[in-house]
């Protein structure tokens, strides 16, 4: 027979994991609506860059416009890697991220080759290891907005329940 304390005391413990999970859950939501506010400010210079790109764009002008512009987009796909917490928007930040010191960076031609590599290698990670049903569920439990069903791989798990003609009537 179980003793009544460890039943309580289990109680209390899935009670505080839950309010854990929850305050987590929040800090991750502030976090991301912190890093929107501060991408939406960064926005604010490209804005006042144009003009001058238009007229006189220069060499320097130009890779910073390019390095702030990737940063924001780096900025917001981090975003929807919070907001969707599936392994694809993962991938999409990273692929990004290397993309932006690819294109921006003055690297050597062995680390610009290491760069492709890496671009190469998130491509075959997803196209042939990635397990897409893995994550395809947003924390509520619906599907991941980056995922269609087939992308998914779990139509076939939730199949729709086939209705017969007539039923929708009532």
């Amino acid at each position: 027979m179980e003793h009544p304390a460890s039943h309580v005391e289990s109680h209390w413990r899935t009670q505080l994991r839950n309010h854990i999970i929850q305050a987590s859950s929040l800090l991750e939501v502030l976090l991301s609506g912190l890093v929107l506010i501060g991408l939406l400010l960064s926005a604010v210079p490209l804005i006042r860059w144009m003009p001058g790109l238009l007229i006189d764009g220069n060499e320097v002008e130009i890779r910073t416009f390019l390095e702030r512009s990737l940063d924001i987009v780096i900025g917001i796909e981090f975003i929807k890697m919070l907001a969707k917490h599936s392994p694809g928007s993962s991938l999409e930040v990273l692929l990004y991220a290397i993309a932006r010191h690819l294109v921006v960076g003055h690297d050597s031609a062995l680390e610009n080759l290491l760069s492709v590599g890496a671009i190469a290698l998130i491509f075959i990670v997803r196209k042939y290891f990635f397990v897409p049903a893995f994550g395809a569920h947003l924390p509520d439990g619906h599907l991941a907005p980056d995922l269609s069903p087939t992308q998914s791989g779990i139509h076939w798990l939730h199949p729709e329940p086939e209705t017969e003609p007539g039923e929708d009537d009532e």
